[in-house]
C-alpha cells in the first residue's frame, strides 16, 4: 500500500530512503524537510562560519543523493551516515584549503547550558556565557570538540557519532568526558552564580 505524503512524518529515514530509491520523489522531499536545516548548520559551523559556502555545500550534499539514492545503505543509520558524509566534505575542503587546524565549530545561536535552562538564568548574562563556551571549545582539540559539538549541540547518539567519524563508541564517550569535564570546570562560575539565586 503507498503512502501518502502527510504520513511521511511517521516513517524512518531509512524507509523513506528505500521509497526515494524505487522512484518515490515525496519520500525525499520529507527527507529535505527534516534535514536542510541541519545540514546548512552544520556546514555552516565547520566551515568559518560562511553561510553562502555552508549552502552550497547542503546543495552538492542533497544533490549526490538526488542523482544517486543508492550511494546510502539502507541498512545504516541514515543521520549518522549523512554526518559522515558532511564530515568528510569538509575534511576535503580544509585539505583543499590547505587549512587543517584552527577549524570554527561555534556555538549555535541562543544555545543555553543546563543550568540556564531553569529560569534561573536572569542574572547571567547569556552572551558572556556563549562567549566563554565557545572559548573554552576552541581550546579543545579538534577530536574532542567534534565529539562534544556532534552530542550537545546536534543531538546526536554516541552509536551515531561514532558511525558518522568511523571510531568505536569507547573511543567517543571517552573524547565526550574529557571535553565535557573540562568545559564544565571552566564554566563552573556560571553554575555558583546560578546557586546564589
Amino acid at each position: 500500500m503507498r503512502l501518502f505524503r502527510k504520513d511521511y512524518k511517521s516513517v524512518s529515514d531509512e524507509e523513506l530512503m528505500r521509497l526515494y530509491s524505487k522512484g518515490d520523489k515525496a519520500a525525499f522531499e520529507q527527507i529535505y524537510e527534516r534535514y536542510e536545516k541541519f545540514v546548512v548548520n552544520f556546514f555552516n559551523r565547520k566551515l568559518w562560519n560562511d553561510r553562502i559556502k555552508a549552502e552550497d555545500f547542503a546543495h552538492d550534499l542533497f544533490t549526490k543523493l538526488i542523482d544517486s539514492p543508492d550511494i546510502f545503505d539502507t541498512s545504516r543509520n541514515f543521520k549518522a551516515w549523512l554526518f559522515s558524509v558532511a564530515n568528510n566534505m569538509c575534511k576535503n575542503e580544509y585539505k583543499k584549503q590547505e587549512i587543517r587546524k584552527n577549524t570554527s565549530y561555534d556555538v549555535p545561536d541562543h544555545y543555553q547550558g543546563t543550568d540556564c535552562a531553569d529560569g534561573a538564568d536572569k542574572e547571567v548574562d547569556k552572551g558572556s556565557f556563549n562567549e566563554v563556551l565557545k572559548s573554552e571549545l576552541d581550546k579543545l582539540g579538534d577530536k574532542h570538540k567534534e565529539v562534544f559539538m556532534m552530542r550537545h549541540f546536534e543531538g546526536m547518539a554516541l552509536e551515531e557519532i561514532a558511525e558518522a567519524l568511523d571510531i568505536n563508541t569507547g573511543t567517543v564517550k571517552s573524547r565526550l568526558h574529557h571535553a565535557t569535564k573540562t568545559v564544565a570546570d571552566k564554566l563552573e562560575i556560571f553554575r555558583k552564580t546560578l546557586l546564589k539565586e
